[in-house]
C-alpha cells in the first residue's frame, strides 16, 4: 500500500486506516454530482472532482474528528466538501488568467477539456455545491457545530482564504520588492487556509474544545505552509513524471516562491522548522494524533526527497 502527499508519484507506506479514509471519501464522492444539472456542467465539475487523486484534505478532516468520536460517517459529508472547495480551486488555479496549467495529476486541465468558460463555472458550481452538499447530508450534527463549519468554510473561500492568496500571486508576478513574509502570507491564504479548515471542521464535528481546536490549528496552518514550500521546491527540482504537471512554470512566468527568495536549501530548512513545530502540537493528543504525526513527517520527507 502506497501514499503521496502531493502531487509527486514517490510512494510510501500508506497506514490502513488512512487508506480506508480515502477509499470512503471516494465512494462518496462518485455519487455526490450525479444529479447536477445540466449534463455538460456535471461533466465538467466530475471530471476534476472524481480524477485520481490522494484525497488529502478529506483525509486531514477525518483523523482530526477521529481524535474525539469514532463514528467517522458523521464528518465525511464535510470531507468531500473540503475535496470540492480543494477541486474548485485547482480547476481556477490552471485557468489562463491565474497559473496557466495545461495539465493537472498528468492529465489535461479542466479548461483544457471543456474550455475556459465551462471550467470557470464547474469552479463556481463546486464552490457553492460544497456548502449545499454538507447541509444536504449532515441532518444529525447540532445545529451549532454546523454553523461553525459552514462559517469556516465560507471563510476559506473568501480574502482571508482562496481568493486573497491568489490576489497576492497576481500581484506579486513580476515585481521586485516580495520578502519571504509576503511569500507566506500567500501560502498561508491560498494552501495552508484549507487545510488549516480540513483539520479545524473534523475537530469542531468531534466535539473538540476550544483550546483543543487551536491546537489543531496550529498545527495545520504549520503543515499548510511547508506543504506548499515543499510543492515549490518540487516544481524547481522535478519532473513531469513525478510532479503530474509542467516544472518550472513558476519561476517562468516570473512567480515568487519561497526557494525562488532564498534557494532550494535554506526553503527545505524551513520545511523542517514548520514541521517540528506543528508536531509539537500534537504533543496533548497522545497516540490518537499518530497519523496526523505521520502525515507532517510525510511533507518533510518530500523535502528531502
Amino acid at each position: 500500500m502506497s501514499f503521496t502527499m502531493g502531487n509527486t508519484q514517490e510512494e510510501t507506506d500508506f497506514p490502513v486506516p488512512m487508506e480506508e479514509f480515502r477509499q470512503k471519501v471516494n465512494e462518496k464522492l462518485r455519487s455526490s454530482v450525479d444529479s447536477v444539472e445540466p449534463p455538460r456542467l456535471r461533466e465538467a465539475m466530475a471530471y476534476s472532482l472524481l480524477a485520481d487523486g490522494k484525497r488529502i484534505r478529506p483525509t486531514l478532516c477525518l483523523l482530526a474528528y477521529q481524535i474525539f468520536d469514532t463514528d467517522i460517517s458523521v464528518a465525511l459529508p464535510t470531507a468531500c466538501g473540503l475535496e470540492m472547495l480543494h477541486t474548485a480551486s485547482l480547476i481556477h488555479d490552471d485557468l489562463p488568467a491565474m497559473d496557466d496549467d495545461d495539465f493537472r495529476r498528468g492529465s489535461p486541465s479542466n479548461h483544457r477539456v471543456f474550455g475556459e468558460g465551462m471550467a470557470l463555472l464547474a469552479g463556481d458550481a463546486l464552490l457553492a455545491y460544497a456548502l449545499e452538499f454538507i447541509l444536504r447530508n449532515s441532518g444529525s450534527l447540532r445545529p451549532e457545530r454546523l454553523l461553525s463549519v459552514m462559517a469556516k468554510l465560507i471563510e476559506v473561500v473568501g480574502p482571508s482564504g482562496l481568493s486573497g492568496g491568489q490576489a497576492i500571486d497576481i500581484h506579486s508576478q513580476g515585481r521586485d520588492d516580495v520578502d519571504p513574509l509576503t511569500v507566506e502570507e500567500m501560502h498561508l491564504k491560498k494552501t495552508g487556509a484549507l487545510i488549516e479548515a480540513s483539520v479545524v471542521t473534523g475537530a469542531i464535528l468531534g466535539g473538540a474544545t476550544d483550546a483543543e481546536t487551536e491546537r489543531l490549528a496550529t498545527y495545520a496552518r504549520n503543515l499548510g505552509l511547508a506543504y506548499q514550500i515543499v510543492d515549490d521546491i518540487l516544481d524547481e527540482t522535478s519532473s513531469f513524471e513525478e510532479f503530474g504537471k509542467e516544472v518550472g512554470q513558476d519561476r517562468a512566468a516570473g512567480k515568487w516562491t519561497y526557494p525562488r527568495l532564498v534557494g532550494v536549501e535554506q526553503a527545505r530548512e524551513r520545511v523542517r522548522g514548520l514541521i517540528a513545530q506543528a508536531v509539537t502540537e500534537l504533543d496533548g493528543f497522545g497516540e490518537r494524533a499518530a497519523m496526523l504525526r505521520w502525515a507532517a513527517h510525510v511533507v518533510d520527507g518530500r523535502a528531502a526527497a
